[in-house]
């Protein structure tokens, strides 16, 4: 897939079978085996992504970064906190250093998939390029959509864990993220149940409405008192 100044995501979307994550994490080896799936692609302009990135190039804030802002989403939607898991890590990371220019295709692995590459130059920037699909999704009418298939895998109810790699491709000057899930999300016949409403205002809309809350009652008991 030729790779220019867009972003370009990319989610896996197919029918799990039940299973324990020791159960997946043995069969890692054999993950890349083929799968029925379904391949969503998404590009957007993208702004320059810079190679030092602190996100993206220390360790414990990549890690911060992926959980403050997946769980930031899933508590918007009534999804408890997801933990970071150093197998899916390993997996992703493993994933990505097998790619010998950066092939931006799935892995065909057992967990959930979200992939971006040249989103941002901010691990928490990628996140919410997936999450901010949700102002696309139909709740009225929940199911699988190729445009807000990484916001439901996101927000998942039933998925616990979260691991992540990253990759810097010097030829695109791009940084490449993959994040694994688990239990996986998109399951067909579960949406309704699965991916819920948002709850509230995200924390920085709340804020703006509150503080503008405050300057209107100030203005009107300055009139009322004036």
């Amino acid at each position: 897939m030729h790779l220019q100044s867009s972003i370009q995501t990319l989610l896996l979307s197919l029918t799990f079978t039940s299973g324990s994550l020791s159960d997946a994490t043995d069969s890692i080896l054999d993950a890349r085996q083929p799968q029925d799936t379904t391949i969503v692609v998404t590009r957007t302009a993208s702004p320059p992504s810079a190679s030092l990135a602190p996100e993206f190039r220390s360790g414990e804030k990549f890690k911060s970064a992926i959980l403050n802002s997946t769980n930031t989403f899933r508590e918007q939607h009534n999804a408890s906190a997801v933990e970071y898991n150093s197998t899916l890590a390993k997996f992703a990371s493993s994933y990505l250093s097998s790619l010998s220019d950066c092939e931006f295709e799935h892995s065909g692995g057992p967990y959930g998939e979200n992939l971006a590459i040249g989103c941002s130059d901010t691990v928490s920037g990628c996140v919410e390029l997936w999450g901010n699909e949700r102002d696309m999704y139909d709740f009225g009418n929940p199911g699988f959509d190729k445009s807000t298939g990484h916001f439901t895998q996101l927000v998942w109810k039933n998925t616990t864990d979260v691991g992540c790699g990253r990759k810097w491709c010097g030829r695109e000057k791009r940084w490449y993220l993959v994040c694994e899930y688990w239990p996986r999300g998109n399951i067909i016949g579960q949406f309704d149940n699965q991916v819920m409403a948002q709850t509230g205002l995200a924390p920085g809309r709340a804020s703006a409405v509150i503080g503008l809350e405050i300057v209107v009652v100030f203005w009107m008991v300055t009139l009322l008192l004036g």
